[in-house]
């Protein structure tokens, strides 16, 4: 994992999501082909936006109650925070740009 991305767990994301006003999670597991695929996108976006926005990855497999939450029902999907909130997603793989401009729309 990335040194800008922060991992999500059942356990702190109650927090996390409250320490961070503007958030991007990457919900993702590790068999996953079209994850590891975005992954580096999103490292990149953590380094370049770092202090403006903030990323993480939760692994799917062992946050199903988040999964379940979030009615996640592909991966890679991608949801943005703002204040606490889901205020969109992406699912699937996408350029970094179609990321960015979801970013400027809600951040």
């Amino acid at each position: 994992m990335g040194e800008n991305l922060i991992e999500i767990t059942k356990d702190n994301f109650e927090t996390i999501r409250a320490q961070n006003a503007k958030i991007v999670i990457d919900c993702w597991a590790d068999w996953c082909g079209p994850c590891k695929m975005i992954a580096p996108i999103i490292v990149k976006l953590a380094g370049d936006h770092s202090g403006r926005v903030s990323f993480g990855k939760m692994d799917c497999d062992t946050n199903p109650d988040l999964v379940k939450r979030f009615r996640i029902m592909a991966i890679p999907t991608l949801l943005f925070f703002k204040d606490g909130e889901v205020v969109d997603q992406i699912v699937g793989v996408v350029p970094r740009e179609e990321i960015e401009e979801m970013m400027k729309k809600h951040f």
